[in-house]
């Protein structure tokens, strides 16, 4: 049966690859450390769960939900951003719920762009920025992410007349795959163009709360004018280790939000109240899990990193995220060092030229696996490669 071009084009989804070679091996018998994919490992802290048991049971959470979402819920959202960043917003036309920040992502570019129309994407990258790009027939261009830079784009070697055809700019701090942050100096930069040539910003903010070592990540929205020009995506997957649950807000300009709301209303039709006031439990609640997270995600940071420079590798320890982002040892591309950590140690890595050229060269740690088969993976490490 024939499907279409844009299906065809579309190469395999990084995690979906990586899923299938770890149950492939397992199939086979093999025990493999799976450092690959960061889906968190810890539970959905328990009075989150408890809200959702109770409203699962009520018929009135049984029907359609809102497009827009509930405004119980996009209340808690504004309420959390204005505690959590200073941002105030207007919960009914600043704020859009999402069935997890991935589709609000996704559905972005076929709100904005048409067909031919530009949009800047850091390369290495989220694979989801270009995908969505592609599929609505718009035209990325890379914003190479050098390290040099702190894993930045510069954004002042772009010409003006890239800039003057740009429709939107994806950005991500803290960053996925790098790990890098971003200071209030480089929003500011991007406020700036983005004002200056009329592009509206796609801020992906999911790893705001996955923080350590005292570092705490901003909201773009904290810049002044940022409003004018930019939308921002929220996540409780990693926050409140949520991932299967699908639950998101994206926060920002209005005209933005309205437009990515409009695409919604004739695409899906919105999440699950009980998910939703699951969601408001999450917000409302107290934070001291989140606090418990990140020291558990910062234990595991520190027996990794110390682990990779044992053997003699080179690798930056991150203040924020769920990754560690390493160079390969000389001799090495990523898939090379990819498969040989798998062969050699049965090891499973994200090499990190599946997030764009760029990537090249270096190869993505998770930090979402248990202590003890974390542990297991560098004992592994060091035993293949000391």
């Amino acid at each position: 049966m024939r499907v279409a071009r844009r299906i065809s084009d579309l190469p395999p989804y990084i995690f979906a690859e990586i899923d299938r070679r770890v149950e492939e091996l397992r199939g086979q018998g093999v025990d493999v450390v799976d450092f690959g994919i960061g889906d968190p490992d810890l539970p959905t802290p328990s009075h989150i769960v408890e809200r959702l048991r109770e409203e699962a049971g009520n018929p009135e959470n049984h029907r359609y939900p809102s497009y827009q979402g509930m405004l119980r819920f996009r209340r808690a959202a504004a309420e959390w951003m204005e505690g959590r960043f200073g941002v105030s917003l207007d919960p009914r036309e600043e704020v859009l719920t999402l069935i997890g920040s991935k589709e609000g992502i996704a559905h972005l570019p076929w709100a904005l762009l048409d067909p031919g129309d530009v949009a800047l994407v850091p390369d290495p990258a989220y694979p989801v920025y270009r995908t969505s790009i592609l599929l609505c027939g718009g035209t990325p261009v890379s914003l190479p992410l050098q390290e040099e830079r702190g894993f930045l784009p510069d954004l002042g070697a772009l010409e003006p007349a890239t800039w003057e055809k740009a429709r939107v700019l994806f950005l991500n701090y803290p960053n996925n795959p790098t790990a890098a942050v971003a200071d209030a100096a480089f929003f500011e930069e991007v406020v700036h163009y983005a004002r200056e040539y009329d592009v509206a910003v796609a801020h992906d903010l999911a790893y705001s709360e996955i923080t350590y070592d005292g570092y705490r990540a901003m909201s773009i929205l904290e810049i002044p004018g940022a409003m004018d020009t930019c939308v921002e995506f929220h996540s409780l997957s990693k926050t409140y280790n949520m991932t299967g649950w699908r639950i998101g807000f994206a926060v920002g300009n209005r005209e933005l939000i309205a437009a990515l709301g409009k695409l919604k209303t004739n695409i899906d039709s919105g999440v699950f109240n009980a998910v939703q006031l699951a969601g408001v439990a999450a917000l409302e609640g107290s934070q001291d899990c989140v606090r418990q997270n990140c020291e558990v995600y910062r234990r595991r940071r520190d027996i990794l990193v110390e682990g990779l420079r044992s053997v003699g590798w080179r690798v930056a320890k991150p203040s924020a995220t769920l990754y560690v982002w390493m160079r390969v040892p000389s001799g090495h591309d990523s898939e090379s060092f990819t498969r040989e950590l798998l062969e050699r140690a049965r090891v499973v890595v994200a090499p990190g030229s599946a997030y764009g050229p760029s990537g090249e060269g270096y190869v993505r740690f998770s930090l979402t696996l248990p202590d003890e088969r974390l542990e297991e993976g560098v004992r592994r490490i060091r035993e293949a490669f000391s």
